[in-house]
């Protein structure tokens, strides 16, 4: 009798407890967490924050994985458009979006989610490019620039390289990609452009400042190059005429970048400008430092400059206030900085590395191995770093983890002065 029992009683609990996980079911089956995509990101782009549509078909919050984030946090049931934070040049093929809700019923608490992964963009050359170290040449060509008007091009992403026609003998210091178009500049009054991916080059008339150990940005359809006593000039018919504007220094100027709508320009003296209007006119900054600065570009909705003594410096308001950040060097002058894949990359006076991860707030040092780097620029997931010293070219593809030496100018028997890198 008491087996009979015993049975019925396990009968009875095993029908309650199928009930009640139907009953579970039932209530979960009401929701049903899927994202699907609605609108990719057109490939290339030439945004740098561009949008991205999807569907859910539940309202929740969202996280951002890979490369990829926006300051969106939550999403409604249906279709969804997010504006991604800004993004460097390059291709982006880790970025995903995922979506969480919790479900609370009453007999219980779950959480649901689920994920999409971007479909695979690249952000190439933009009007509202990230920096001047990162404008991208559509076709994957690297160009250097240098003493006696040298110019090399890689289109295998900086693992060989060939002469290109210049015309001009005098040193070139910088140069940077816009609007399919090269732009270098350097000695007393030297402009030299390119519009075949920098295969030839031809010099055109500008306002005749001093250029000497300057830089140039692109930005806003506009070409803005610095240079000595506070020299300006800008470019808004892709690099064939140049105006002077009025700096509001008379101080040296080394570095130029372009990020968010803003120009940010830096020289002697720990010297910050700032414009907001394409370049016309011109701010002076508050700035931690009044040793000089050598470099600045823009990565992450930061701005980054660099300078003697191994100052590293930043700035999270468009240029407006900066802090000192953790430099991992007080005797190397840092003289130029650029920005990729996450990573704030700079080049020392003796010929180290130092890189950052974590938005510019502390850097690393790296020994690479050669002599007196002078400039850095990324693209296509490289990052090529030239010398002033021997000629020498290197490159990293692990972010400036690592780094090979892909070109010497010794290996010619000749003394090639490097100077300035673009993508």
């Amino acid at each position: 009798m008491n087996n009979y029992l015993i049975y019925y009683l396990l009968i009875t609990l095993s029908i309650i407890v199928n009930s009640c996980s139907e009953g579970f079911k039932e209530e979960y089956s009401k929701y049903s967490l899927v994202l699907k995509e609605v609108t990719a990101i057109t490939t290339p782009t030439n945004d740098t924050t561009p949008d991205y549509t999807f569907s859910s078909t539940e309202s929740g919050t969202i996280t951002y994985g890979g490369s990829c984030s926006s300051s969106t946090t939550s999403v409604i049931s249906g279709n969804n458009t997010i504006t991604l934070n800004t993004l460097s040049v390059g291709p982006y093929a880790d970025c995903t979006i995922t979506v969480s809700i919790t479900v609370t019923t009453n007999k219980s608490v779950t959480n649901l989610s689920d994920s999409l992964t971007i479909t695979p963009f690249t952000v190439s050359s933009s009007d509202d490019s990230s920096s001047d170290d990162s404008s991208s040449s559509g076709s994957g060509v690297f160009v250097v620039v240098g003493g006696s008007g040298n110019i090399l091009r890689s289109t295998d992403n900086g693992s060989s390289w060939d002469n290109a026609t210049s015309r001009t003998g005098s040193s070139l210091w910088g140069v940077v990609f816009g609007n399919n178009t090269f732009v270098a500049v350097g000695g007393s009054v030297n402009i030299s452009r390119s519009t075949d991916n920098g295969s030839s080059w031809d010099n055109v008339t500008h306002a005749g400042t001093n250029l000497s150990a300057g830089d140039v940005s692109f930005g806003n359809n506009t070409f803005v190059a610095v240079g000595y006593s506070g020299s300006i000039e800008r470019s808004t018919d892709n690099g064939t005429n140049w105006a002077s504007v009025d700096s509001g220094t008379g101080k040296n100027l080394f570095g130029v970048t372009f990020g968010n709508n803003t120009f940010v320009a830096v020289g002697r003296d720990g010297n910050i400008l700032r414009s907001t209007d394409n370049g016309l006119s011109w701010d002076n900054a508050t700035s931690p430092t009044g040793t000089r600065l050598r470099g600045v570009t823009f990565g992450n909705n930061t701005f980054v400059g660099s300078g003697d003594s191994g100052n590293i410096l930043r700035s999270t308001d468009n240029g407006s206030s900066w802090d000192n950040a953790s430099s991992p060097t007080n005797s190397k002058t840092i003289w130029d900085i650029g920005f990729g894949n996450n990573t704030f990359v700079g080049v020392t006076q003796s010929g180290y590395i130092v890189r950052s991860t974590d938005n510019g707030s502390s850097f690393s040092l790296v020994n690479p191995g050669v002599n007196h780097l002078t400039d850095v620029s990324f693209g296509n997931n490289t990052f090529v770093a030239v010398s002033s010293v021997d000629g020498v070219i290197i490159r990293s593809t692990d972010n400036g983890s690592n780094w090979a030496s892909v070109w010497s100018s010794v290996d010619l028997g000749t003394t090639e002065t490097l100077r300035g890198v673009a993508f």
